[in-house]
């Protein structure tokens, strides 16, 4: 069995999509509109495939449920965790994700989505949306069916190398020019409170009024606990960014040699920055792979960044 398994990503176009997942990833994908590269993906809206050794042309989802002992036996029906990169040509809508809970209800059995963003780049003056100004329910009611979105919307400052966790009922927004490395639940809920009024084939996209005001946590959490610097975290070492009951993120900067042993069954890696090897595999800027449960230590080579996760 191959210590890693490399992956071959699937890609949705949106409507604030641009090019660069093409021309800064080399993703062979066509069209001026893609937003997303669904990296390391068991999900059906976008699926990823094995590209090498014994599982080659392999669906995650399927080597999930057929070869557990890939994965050192990891229970659960589902893969747990999706990876994506992002690239938000023109903003997103201002949107929130439901909890485990209520998608489970109200959503046929799915998956809630906890998510967090990495920030792989952005304008010098970029700010993302994250949370809201309303301070009760009844505020939050009057604002969004009244449409007081300058009032309601908080914005924030970010920069290349920032992290931001979203739990769920989280109000949230990726603004045009920012790309990043996202790792989330397995899972594609998601409620849109406004889109900008904009028209998608002549018509305004779907919005999820009254789910978004069931789901959006009253008041929102304080700017301070909703973002972390880490674009200058130590090199050569495995920096936690987050650990949540869904994920443990790192950030791990190869300047050389690094070398540790995988503590955990298996690990998503996604290389965004620079070029190297892993455990004698080449890699490069875009890769996407699985640390499989017979891969013991974690030696890379190479002047490389790595964003990595597990369950």
């Amino acid at each position: 069995m191959e210590e890693i398994l490399f992956l071959n990503p699937g890609f949705s176009h949106t409507i604030w999509g641009g090019e660069r997942l093409r021309t800064e990833y080399h993703y062979e994908e066509p069209g001026s509109d893609i937003g997303e590269c669904w990296g390391i993906s068991a999900h059906p809206t976008a699926e990823s495939t094995v590209i090498n050794g014994t599982f080659a042309g392999t669906k995650l989802s399927e080597l999930w449920s057929e070869h557990k002992e890939v994965f050192g036996y990891a229970q659960g029906d589902v893969f747990p965790l999706l990876t994506k990169i992002i690239d938000a040509k023109a903003d997103l809508s201002i949107q929130v994700h439901p909890d485990d809970v209520y998608a489970k209800e109200h959503e046929n059995g799915a998956l809630g989505k906890t998510e967090c963003w990495y920030i792989l780049d952005c304008p010098v003056d970029a700010t993302l949306v994250i949370g809201h100004n309303a301070s009760s329910q009844e505020e939050l009611k009057d604002m969004i069916h009244n449409g007081k979105w300058k009032e309601f919307i908080r914005e924030i400052p970010v920069k290349k190398g920032d992290f931001i966790q979203i739990d769920p009922g989280t109000v949230h927004a990726i603004k045009g020019g920012i790309l990043l490395l996202e790792t989330q639940q397995s899972s594609d809920i998601t409620y849109r409170v406004y889109d900008y009024d904009r028209l998608q084939n002549g018509k305004p996209r779907q919005l999820h009024i009254e789910q978004s005001i069931d789901v959006i946590t009253v008041p929102a959490a304080s700017v301070e606990n909703s973002i972390k610097a880490a674009a200058h975290l130590a090199e050569n070492h495995m920096n936690l960014l987050h650990s949540c009951k869904y994920y443990d993120v790192y950030q791990l900067k190869v300047n050389g040699e690094f070398e540790s042993r995988k503590i955990v069954p298996f690990m998503l890696a996604s290389v965004t920055e620079g070029e190297g090897s892993i455990n004698g595999s080449p890699v490069k800027k875009g890769d996407h792979m699985i640390f499989t449960a017979a891969m013991e230590t974690i030696s890379v080579k190479g002047q490389l960044e790595l964003i990595l996760s597990n369950s």
